[in-house]
């Protein structure tokens, strides 16, 4: 029933393609009629040749005909294979499209839930395997629907006898194939299971790697991957067992029933019964009749691939998009006031913030300041609108923010946060990220902002120095000065930074801050870090502990205080000294 279903589904996805998935199979029928033109040639030609006794010089008009039949029909079997091609890439295309669409609907809080190794999978391998679905089986069950029918068409009228021993068998080859399908099927499917799970538990242990280092839990984790690996390859040794056992059952049919043909066309010339041409028609025939039955096993194993992935995909896909209101319009300049009022929200794993609330006005810099686990990326999730508070309400200029249009909030915002993410390509498209049409002007004033200018022209090509995935290529504080450059570039209303100076050295990051301000005179700046020195430079200061704020006020009043800020402030510059 699920195999049913989901190949429902991969049917749906055809509308993709356009008419290139009909060209395909257009190309096909059409190779098929040269196939059976060739077909009948030869038998013609090789008639005339030994029982009529024609010459070389008389069937030459029809000996330049065959290599013209030939060419013609290996011409569109090129086509059929491009269009199929062309059509599965649009569908992977489109599909991957929609999955990110799904993604980015889905949000952060759905994300976060999810083992991210098991999203990449989908995305990656997932998609391969519909592609090599679109690409290979879809268009060979078709064929098998049409090729079988012509050859039987232009057979009968000739030898009804072989037509009937084809048209008779010709149903044992799938039949069998489906049967040990059955079991592969399930076997494959499993297999898909422990892909995913071990694309999701490797993904997570290399993410985590320093982690599991530093608690000298690596050799352990080394042991499980060993474990679910061997797992794995044990399971795709049952597959292609089965798949072997298949492509055996397939052979094995289709080599029975071309024999009998050809046992049966045999005694028939023996006794007088056939003339020899339509015979040897036949015989050419025979094994070009079960040809599209043995390739469509060959890509038997990608249709089980693709209902393996299709699960995954599917999950993605069917995910409930949270309810959101149509929200109401935000000004264009951004708010004038961000207020947190009793704000509260709990993680399912632990952790979390509980009945927070300050005010920040434009031009104003805000520092909260905490351990880790203190709250404060909960707090920046909130303020992006990620999650929604549990209680307590985000208002912006007295408007609560779920019923403000969310999109254009976050449009209003520059963020930078604690693991920023380089992709593949230029330094400047990187940081115009989602601002493509922005001058070039505009990039370096951004760069020069975040105190990457000096480094960026020392790149081979500046601006247009490609880096790999990741932010290959760069240091970690290169990759947080570009990140910055994107956050500050269309100089938003608010500034969101979480840790902004973790990877700079103290210098480099005192300059940062300090152009922030002297630049940006107009934003609200919300500065999430552990580094007192950085906080004091903020107007105000909050400090989180276990979700809760335990001190706020201005940097000198908690100094003068001699509390839990004081305290950081002393150890810090103790363990600098």
């Amino acid at each position: 029933m699920a195999a049913r279903l989901a190949e429902r589904w991969l049917s749906s996805l055809r509308r993709q393609a356009g008419g290139l998935f009909s060209l395909s199979i257009s190309m096909a029928a059409l190779s098929a009629v040269l196939m059976i033109a060739q077909c009948w040639l030869l038998a013609w030609l090789i008639s005339q040749a030994v029982l009529s006794a024609k010459t070389f010089s008389q069937m030459m008009p029809y000996l330049w005909l065959l290599p013209v039949v030939m060419l013609l029909r290996t011409g569109l079997d090129i086509l059929r294979q491009g269009f199929a091609f062309e059509s599965a890439a649009r569908i992977r295309q489109g599909l991957r499209g929609m999955l990110l669409e799904r993604i980015a609907a889905l949000g952060p809080s759905w994300s976060q839930n999810q083992r991210t190794g098991s999203i990449a999978n989908s995305l990656g391998e997932g998609v391969e395997a519909i592609e090599a679905y679109f690409s290979g089986f879809l268009p060979q069950k078709m064929i098998i629907g049409i090729v079988p029918l012509a050859i039987l068409v232009a057979l009968f009228p000739f030898d009804w006898v072989s037509g009937l021993i084809m048209l008779v068998t010709a149903p044992l080859v799938p039949l069998f194939m489906i049967v040990v399908g059955k079991g592969a099927e399930k076997m494959s499917l499993r297999q898909w299971h422990k892909l995913s799970l071990m694309s999701a538990h490797f993904f997570d242990v290399i993410s985590g790697l320093t982690t599991l280092r530093q608690t000298n839990a690596a050799r352990r984790q080394t042991q499980i991957i060993a474990a679910i690996s061997d797992s794995y390859r044990l399971t795709t040794m049952k597959v292609l067992r089965l798949a072997f056992l298949s492509s055996l059952v397939l052979e094995f049919f289709a080599t029975i029933s071309t024999a009998m043909v050809a046992v049966y066309v045999g005694f028939r010339l023996y006794y007088g019964e056939m003339a020899f041409l339509p015979g040897l028609f036949a015989l050419l025939l025979a094994p070009e009749f079960f040809r599209p039955l043995r390739d469509l096993g060959a890509h038997y194993h990608a249709r089980m691939d693709a209902i393996g992935a299709t699960e995954g995909l599917l999950a993605i896909l069917n995910a409930e998009v949270p309810e959101r209101p149509q929200g109401g319009a935000i000004a264009e300049a951004g708010p004038q006031e961000i207020e947190v009022r009793g704000v509260s929200y709990r993680h399912a794993e632990g952790g979390g913030v509980e009945d927070i609330s300050f005010t920040l006005r434009r031009g104003e810099s805000l520092a909260i300041v905490g351990t880790s686990g203190a709250g404060k990326t909960t707090l920046a999730r909130l303020l992006l609108g990620f999650i929604t508070p549990a209680s307590g309400e985000i208002l912006l200029d007295g408007n609560d923010l779920t019923t403000r249009d969310l999109a254009q909030w976050q449009r209003q915002i520059g963020w930078l946060p604690q693991r920023p993410t380089l992709f593949a390509g230029s330094v400047s498209d990187n940081i115009v990220l989602s601002r493509p049409d922005i001058s070039h002007s505009a990039v370096q004033a951004a760069a020069q902002l975040a105190q990457a200018e000096t480094f960026i022209s020392t790149l081979p090509g500046g601006y247009d120095y490609q880096l790999g995935d990741g932010g290959q290529g760069l240091s970690g504080g290169q990759i947080q000065r570009i990140a910055m450059a994107r956050a500050v570039l269309t100089a938003p209303a608010v500034l969101i930074l979480d840790e902004p100076t973790v990877a700079l050295d103290n210098t480099t990051a005192k300059q940062m801050i300090t152009a922030l301000a002297e630049q940006l005179p107009d934003t609200a700046h919300l500065l999430i870090t552990h580094d007192t020195e950085i906080a004091a430079t903020a107007d105000r200061v909050l400090i989180l502990e276990r979700g809760k704020v335990i001190e706020s006020g201005t940097p000198q009043e908690l100094l003068l205080k001699g509390g839990v800020f004081a305290e950081l402030e002393r150890l810090q510059k103790g363990a600098i000294a």
